[in-house]
């Protein structure tokens, strides 16, 4: 198991038509819309004592190409920590203009279960800056804005990838994604302890005791979390947490 130093808590902004939004179980259909300036929110964060931003481009994983670019673009100008992009990056050209932008880290998705072989090209054209996320119910992984759901377990596919040199593993269990219900610890934690490769929980986080609860397993390989409707709406005190994990 590789080691991990610390644990991250990754505030998220969701991007659509350059707003910054959160969604309900991944529909575009049910968007709450929290800010028009996503520079302006990601400075916000930073200034709270974020070490990371979790950026997804929303339109962007729907439509199968990059969109909000100069949103992107913003985001990573007013910010000197790292930055983590996912949504319809699907050749290397793409990441590669990701990239350029500023951004750290791309993330891969769908692409990640139809073309294996491209997660391992990238991470070798793009050594450390390739994540990968997987998106699952019941532990079957979920494609195409979780629209379909695939007889792959999340297991499985991560495996795939336990030599290619990716960063990490972006873990979201849909069903739970902005409904502040929890995350689903068990299951994430069942899949950090199976791969070498460290791991990020996602989806349901609403509550402190749901970060310090997911910050208890970093050494069995969960290096952090990720957070959206839960500090937008103030149900997670973000700066608060930042003292808590030190």
């Amino acid at each position: 198991m590789e080691s991990v130093n610390s644990f991250e808590l990754i505030p998220a902004i969701d991007l659509k038509g350059g707003h910054c939004v959160r969604l309900k179980q991944g529909r575009m259909d049910d968007a709450t819309v929290y800010g028009d300036d996503p520079g302006a929110m990601a400075a916000h964060w930073q200034s709270l004592g974020a070490k990371r931003l979790h950026v997804v481009d929303l339109d962007g994983a729907f439509a199968g190409k990059p969109a909000n670019r100069e949103a992107i673009r913003a985001i990573c100008s007013e910010l000197h920590i790292p930055v983590q992009l996912g949504g319809g990056l699907r050749d290397l050209a793409m990441i590669e203009g990701t990239l350029n932008l500023g951004v750290n880290r791309v993330i891969l998705g769908s692409i990640a279960v139809a073309n294996p072989s491209l997660v391992e090209a990238a991470c070798k054209a793009f050594p450390g800056q390739i994540c990968v996320g997987i998106d699952a119910k019941g532990g079957m992984v979920a494609v195409h804005g979780w629209d379909d759901v695939t007889d792959v377990t999340a297991i499985d596919l991560a495996r795939k990838f336990e030599d290619a040199g990716v960063a990490s593993i972006i873990y979201t269990d849909i069903a739970r994604d902005g409904m502040m219900t929890g995350p689903n610890i068990e299951e994430t934690v069942n899949l950090a302890r199976a791969i070498s490769i460290p791991v990020i929980v996602s989806g349901g986080v609403s509550k402190m005791d749901d970060v310090t609860a997911c910050a208890k397993f970093v050494n069995d390989g969960i290096c952090g979390a990720i957070t959206g409707r839960a500090i937008y709406e103030n149900s997670i005190d973000f700066a608060e947490a930042m003292r808590v994990l030190g």
